[in-house]
């Protein structure tokens, strides 16, 4: 499951604009939820399987919903929920 001729990180979020992703490589990965007025950052390491099918079809877009992102508006959501 290399991921050979991608630069990482890779972001992406869903298109309700409620998670985003930065997929900082092909076992890892951090994730904001956004809940109501606040948000959770989670960061998740893939050490099985489904996790890491989750990782493949972020970076293939092949869940409908799914679109890319930028670093961006991921940094932004970072400071403006100041999560760390």
């Amino acid at each position: 499951m290399e991921n050979k001729g991608i630069d990482f990180p890779q972001y992406r979020k869903l298109s309700n604009n409620k998670v985003f992703y930065c997929i900082k490589n092909d076992r890892e990965f951090e994730e904001i939820q956004i809940i109501g007025q606040s948000a959770q950052l989670h960061r998740i390491v893939a050490k099985q399987y489904p996790e890491m099918l989750r990782i493949q079809d972020l970076l293939n877009l092949s869940m409908e919903g799914y679109l890319t992102s930028t670093r961006d508006e991921y940094e932004q959501l970072l400071k403006h929920y100041a999560l760390s």
